[in-house]
């Protein structure tokens, strides 16, 4: 029986990264990991994972590239023809892409659409996985949660470049009958992730007793919420879909339970034993483009059998114990 191969991009990112290692507890695919290892790509991370057991360290290749240019047929060689690919690959800070949105667009919508042109020509392609944001809908009213196909409301460049790639999938699919799957995703956390995201700021703050700065409403009473999901969560929902999702459709990959972020830096605080020294700062009209919720429907994934495995919280503890014994990656 043939081994599959299945491309990465973005493989040294953080979520990148904990998909990689979920298919290789889980499958025997061949895995090649492209990756450009830039700010939010390390390939320290791909390094821990496979080193930790030596048959691993024979499945994952990794080529750099990056998808601002097309693939061209040395960097096509060296893929050379996988069966399944899942573009994780992307520009994904909002403060960023407000500063410099141009940046967003040749990263997200370039780089997807040269990979797009490369894919369309493998006869033997299987899947296509394109992994998108609970962003492209927009911030989210109290008790409204954004389904797979509702329409998109792009509040910043990021955002908008997501969708934007995200319809360019759909037209191959739609044009050259590619075999495209898309997903959106909440905010994901988990171990070795950037020390510019929330939970590792948390983290830094109550540890070094530095006040946290909060996204609230413009009165700064009520905190922003997501429904926070952790990254190994994520690669087993990808997984899932590999496995039972359907070609053309679309799939919200959702955490177990709504908290707002001072919930959140609360457990944090609470599981360090450290007092929280916090602030609540109205950003939304300071700076446009940071929404106070974002929420997604996952009831099609859930009816279809999946949902996490680990109740959030305990996600979030077992994430702050390991980083307090891992403290480079603060």
């Amino acid at each position: 029986m043939k081994i599959k191969k299945i491309l990465i991009t973005g493989g040294a990112g953080f979520i990148g990264h904990h998909v990689i290692l979920n298919l290789l507890k889980q499958t025997n695919y061949q895995i090649i990991s492209i990756d450009r290892l830039d700010y939010s790509g390390s390939y320290n991370r791909i390094e821990q994972i496979i080193n930790q057991n030596d048959s691993w360290k024979k499945r994952v290749s990794i080529i750099w590239h990056d998808l601002k240019a097309e693939i061209n047929p040395i960097t096509a060689k060296k893929i050379n023809k996988p069966d399944i690919i899942l573009h994780l690959a992307a520009a994904s800070h909002v403060d960023r892409s407000i500063e410099d949105p141009m940046s967003f667009v040749l990263d997200n919508v370039v780089g997807t659409v040269n990979l797009l042109n490369y894919s369309r020509n493998l006869k033997n392609l299987e899947k296509f996985v394109y992994f998108s944001t609970d962003e492209v809908f927009g911030p989210a009213p109290l008790n409204t949660k954004y389904k797979e196909n509702d329409r998109y409301n792009s509040g910043n460049p990021y955002a908008a470049s997501k969708a934007g790639a995200e319809e360019m999938c759909v037209a191959f699919k739609n044009t050259y009958k590619m075999p495209i799957i898309i997903t959106h995703t909440m905010n994901v956390m988990g171990e070795r992730q950037h020390p510019e995201k929330f939970l590792p700021k948390i983290i830094n703050s109550v540890l070094n007793q530095k006040t946290l700065t909060i996204h609230s409403n413009k009165k700064k009473t009520k905190a922003g919420s997501r429904f926070y999901i952790h990254a190994q969560d994520v690669a087993d929902a990808i997984n899932f879909i590999l496995e039972n999702g359907k070609l053309g459709e679309k799939y919200n990959i959702v955490g177990s339970k709504e908290l707002d972020n001072l919930q959140l830096a609360l457990i944090v605080s609470n599981h360090i034993g450290k007092k929280l020294k916090y602030k609540f700062v109205d950003f939304h009209s300071s700076r446009p483009g940071h929404d106070l919720r974002y929420a997604l429907s996952g009831t099609k994934l859930k009816k279809m059998g999946w949902q996490p495995k680990k109740n959030i919280e305990q996600r979030i503890k077992d994430t702050v114990d390991w980083t307090m014994q891992n403290k480079e990656w603060l």
